[in-house]
């Protein structure tokens, strides 16, 4: 299709861009990119575009890349799961800001090597191999998993494949960037904040919405950053950081701050107006409270 032939190369260019600036990639693990620290509460004043307390670290692997928090061994609790998706022809490493930041805000996140992300084989495959990790003694992982709270996010193609893993039972929230249109998102059960570009000329803003306007069966959210073309989220992640951390940590850390930018009257993405260009809430979205305590 013309939309998969137009992000093939732009990606594939930027992944060796970035290779070659930051090393090929079997090294198991990343500088420090944040603060160390253990406490799984919200980000400081509600920042969660901000760095999060914990150190990261890196695993590269043959069919998954690990970005998990740095010290999970001594960990003092479990870490939840985002499975993630890469666009056409891209890598991690495409993404790694993005995936760093979440890992530095206490998540485990499993992202498939593949670029062709869309049917989400390799997508579940971390989500096994976390769940072989968190069952072995021997490994860093050991008991250190939240298996319960599994997210699924990705861009582009694998945008759509976070829709396709969305039927997973396993899965407890998706979050699609700019999905490709190759999915059914009514297999979907769970939550979803589904994020376009409103300059996005590859995925067009409308495509992201007839995906809203299908997701009629579940709580679902429409939000198109203003200004943001299909690559503003690959390298430094820009406007996507904060919202989509706060997706994460409403829905599988139980973060009721973060909840309450997407739930409730006060609606935090509602009325930011310089981020935001469009915001949606569908009638299921619309009944749920801005806290649940």
């Amino acid at each position: 299709m013309l939309w998969r032939r137009n992000l093939l190369v732009p990606l594939a260019a930027l992944a060796l861009a970035l290779t070659a600036s930051t090393g090929a990639g079997t090294a198991v693990a990343a500088p420090d990119t944040t603060v160390a620290a253990t406490a799984p509460t919200a980000s400081a004043a509600a920042d969660f575009g901000a760095p999060g307390p914990y150190a990261t670290a890196v695993e590269v692997g043959a069919v998954t890349t690990l970005y998990y928090p740095r010290d999970i061994a001594d960990s003092d609790r479990r870490h939840p799961v985002i499975v993630w998706g890469n666009g056409t022809g891209g890598v991690p490493l495409v993404y790694r800001e993005l995936l760093l930041h979440w890992a530095g805000q206490g998540f485990i996140v499993a992202a498939a090597n593949t670029p062709q992300s869309n049917l989400g084989i390799s997508m579940r495959a971390g989500i096994d191999l976390l769940t072989r990790r968190n069952a072995d003694p021997d490994s860093a992982f050991f008991d250190r998993v939240d298996l319960e709270h599994i997210g699924a996010s990705g861009h582009s193609q694998g945008g759509a494949a976070a829709i396709v893993v969305g039927a997973d039972p396993r899965i407890d929230t998706i979050l699609p960037i700019q999905p490709g249109p190759l999915a059914d998102i009514n297999a979907v059960h769970v939550p979803a904040l589904l994020l376009a570009g409103q300059k996005d000329s590859i995925v067009f803003p409308a495509l992201v919405r007839a995906f809203y306007n299908a997701a009629d069966h579940i709580p679902a959210l429409y939000g198109e950053l203003r200004g943001a073309d299909h690559f503003t989220v690959v390298g430094d992640p820009g406007p996507f950081a904060a919202p989509t951390t706060a997706w994460f940590r409403a829905h599988l850390m139980g973060d009721q701050e973060a909840r309450a930018q997407f739930f409730g009257p006060g609606c935090g993405i509602c009325a930011d107006t310089a981020t935001w260009s469009d915001v949606r809430r569908n009638s299921l979205a619309l009944g749920l409270p801005a806290t649940t305590a």
